[in-house]
């Protein structure tokens, strides 16, 4: 059993990274980027919930109360407040002179992977109150790594990723994605409970179902989750169409579908369930379900809408100790931001209490819980620039496989490495950077329009070539190749120098993704010429006025291109299986048009993009929806798509292995031969980035629909 060992603030590694020599690590570095995840300092932040004096059953909260939970250092969130009379293993973790304690389960994201931690806050002396608890305290800290019993059988446990953790008595319940889904495009997520003083840990999801945001009921004896059941994800980015079944938590049994459409459930009590859903009038609602538990059967009653049309609310979160309270996220049509109410619905009326909007009202607040005996609630938000650590322009990431290579995500998109590994290139939409692999200097934009890919010469040193245009843009679109040349650093006046810019393509019909080869004379891009995104080769000094020559042709999208390190392949993703349908495999062809060949493919309906070359050519990493998703998108910041993970391939589509484990949009990776020390290095560009986010851009939908059928009306 793990022994209590004080709080220490963890501090995030700010090293320089180190280029080893080639030998030392054959297979190098992938480096890859996440949308915005680099702006997630998430932290969990409580308010008092008090009776009110002026109405008799009514609630207050003490908005002068909050208090940050976590460690302002760490990436927090999905918080539970555990019951510490309920669990003899909690019990035994408390030192005997402790007389007050509160307690918090969560996730964390830190040293590069997600894992439960429980935070056990000690006061040293009798407060007078729960607030002064929280001020007074210290903090004893425990990583709750679950350790399945078939470990040796399946990935390394510790890298997944883990999710909406709860504790029932000894058992802590939560989603982890360490086992595969044996289907392509269905996902890993999957509730497994672990028995803390043994560790033993059981699945209690069936072998190739994916669930989601597991609730367990009060008494402990039943488990409910959102899930596709036996169908699988039909490639949803919004809602989640699923369904909300009940099983019996202590080893899955008894799995029943009480509700054909929800998500997020909660328990109120052992024949009430809350969720969430979106509305047939487009509005995200809660609903409650009535069920009639027996001893081995569950069944519905009746469902009933708790919010009306008007606003959205969604994320809910009940606790026995506050019986008829329930706490929500809401977007309302008067603010841009997501926030934390409660609904008191024991007068009958639905009274509405605002949480967070007095305290913050410009920040995001998501997935709001409510404490055992009902006098806290808790949610997660940004907590700004103002503590902590600097944001990452490296991030370490733990790999699954660490012998092969390190793992890192870079705050940028498109990035490359230079053939010699000293600099990388990234975009910022607008604006290309280029930076020492070791962080020193900090970022410098080499050129300020709109360019997306990046890709390095071979031959000529600090050549670097892109696209200049809007990105995803239809064919005919004015997006044109350069060629973007450096100062020679080892030049005196380098520092004053302006790097040399060059226009390759002379048809600027959606010229995009330049990839040169490894001789240095060609480089192979592709173009909507025709009408159609084909592939094309021209001279990598010269641009196309030196003559072209297509590679690809046919009715679909050829793209993402990359030229094979010892030249003999092009890899790139098309969507030649359903031109038009939005579905993308990753192919390869000799730059002779000869040899195409499909390597992978997530299946009908799949995307599988972005490939680039492992150093000895005989593999792929790419970014795809293979995995699916790993949580409720609307539980999440804005993705434009709330999946895509990070794989490797051999080019002959054998050995599919998985790098990341999130729920957001991992992307745009790329792979240099040169070790870099897995280690963080801090962003030098602080500021106004810090939680500039979004909120899911799709809740604005219905409120600007209804906002036009107003304005009909009249």
């Amino acid at each position: 059993m793990m022994s209590p060992q004080h709080f220490l603030l963890f501090l995030p590694f700010l090293l320089a990274f180190s280029i080893l020599p080639d030998s030392t690590c054959a297979a190098g570095t992938i480096i890859f980027t996440t949308l915005g995840r680099s702006r997630y300092n998430f932290d969990i932040f409580s308010l008092p919930i008090a009776s009110s004096s002026s109405r008799r059953r009514s609630i207050a909260v003490d908005r002068h109360g909050e208090h940050r939970l976590t460690d302002g250092v760490s990436v927090n969130f999905n918080g539970y407040f555990p019951s510490l009379a309920s669990s003899s293993f909690l019990s035994s973790l408390l030192p005997s002179s402790s007389s007050s304690v509160d307690s918090l389960l969560y996730i964390s994201e830190r040293n590069g992977s997600s894992t439960i931690y429980l935070d056990l806050f000690l006061a040293s002396s009798s407060p007078s109150t729960r607030r002064d608890a929280l001020e007074l305290q210290t903090r004893l800290q425990f990583p709750l790594v679950p350790a399945p019993d078939d470990a040796a059988a399946e990935s390394d446990p510790n890298v997944s990723m883990k999710d909406r953790p709860s504790l029932s008595g000894d058992l802590l319940v939560y989603v982890s994605t360490h086992q595969p889904n044996p289907s392509p495009r269905q996902s890993w997520a999957a509730v497994y409970s672990t028995h803390l003083p043994t560790g033993r840990t059981r699945r209690l999801t069936p072998s190739g179902i994916a669930d989601f945001s597991p609730a367990v009921s009060p008494s402990g004896a039943w488990t409910a989750v959102a899930s596709y059941g036996a169908a699988g994800w039909p490639g949803d980015v919004e809602e989640l169409r699923t369904a909300i079944y009940v099983f019996r938590t202590e080893d899955g049994s008894g799995r029943t579908l009480v509700v054909d459409h929800g998500g997020w459930p909660c328990w109120a009590d052992e024949s009430t369930l809350y969720f969430h859903r979106r509305g047939s009038d487009g509005w995200w609602s809660i609903y409650r379900a009535t069920i009639s538990v027996g001893t081995t059967t569950v069944s519905l009653e009746s469902v009933v809408r708790i919010t009306p049309a008007g606003f959205h609310a969604f994320t809910p979160a009940t606790s026995a100790g506050a019986p008829g309270i329930i706490a929500v996220a809401t977007r309302r049509q008067t603010s841009n931001y997501r926030h934390i109410e409660l609904i008191d619905m024991r007068s009958g009326t639905n009274a509405y209490v605002e949480v967070t909007r007095p305290v913050t009202p410009y920040s995001h607040n998501y997935n709001p819980f409510i404490s055992p005996e009902g006098s806290q609630v808790g949610y997660h938000r940004c907590r700004g620039s103002g503590n902590g650590s600097p944001s990452l322009l490296l991030e370490n990431i733990k790999s699954s496989y660490p012998e092969a290579f390190s793992l890192l995500r870079v705050d940028g998109s498109f990035p490359s490495f230079s053939p010699d590994g000293e600099r990388i290139a990234y975009v910022k939409l607008p604006g290309l950077f280029v930076v020492n692999s070791d962080g020193s200097g900090g970022p410098r934009e080499v050129f300020s329009g709109i360019a997306f890919p990046t890709a390095w010469d071979w031959k000529r040193k600090g050549t670097i070539y892109t696209s200049y245009g809007p990105d995803f843009a239809a064919e005919g679109t004015q997006v044109d190749i350069i060629s973007i040349t450096l100062p020679d650093e080892d030049d005196d006046d380098a520092g004053n120098a302006q790097p040399s810019i060059k226009k390759l393509t002379t048809v600027g019909a959606n010229n995009a993704f330049p990839s040169p080869s490894p001789d240095g004379k060609w480089v192979v891009f592709r173009s909507g010429r025709s009408g159609h995104k084909n592939l094309y080769i021209m001279d990598a000094v010269e641009g196309e006025s030196a003559g072209i020559h297509r590679l690809t042709e046919g009715p679909w999208s050829d793209t993402m291109c990359n030229w094979s390190p010892d030249g003999e392949w092009i890899a790139f993703a098309s969507d030649r299986d359903n031109p038009g349908g939005g579905s993308f495999a990753i192919y390869m062809v000799h730059p002779n048009g000869t040899g195409l060949r499909r390597v992978v493919h997530s299946g009908s309906g799949g995307r599988t993009n972005h490939p680039w070359f492992s150093p000895d050519s005989k593999s792929l990493v790419f970014t795809s929806d293979y995995g699916a998703v790993s949580a409720e998108p609307i539980s999440n910041p804005h993705h434009y798509q709330p999946y895509g993970e990070i794989f490797t391939v051999g080019i002959d589509g054998s050995d599919i292995r998985r790098l990341t484990h999130n729920s957001f949009e991992d992307g745009t990776p790329t792979w240099t031969p040169y070790f870099l020390e897995p280690a963080d290095v801090a962003e030098s560009l602080q500021g106004s980035a810090w939680c500039e986010f979004d909120d899911c851009h799709w809740l604005n939908i219905q409120a600007q629909l209804d906002e036009a059928a107003r304005g009909t009306s009249c």
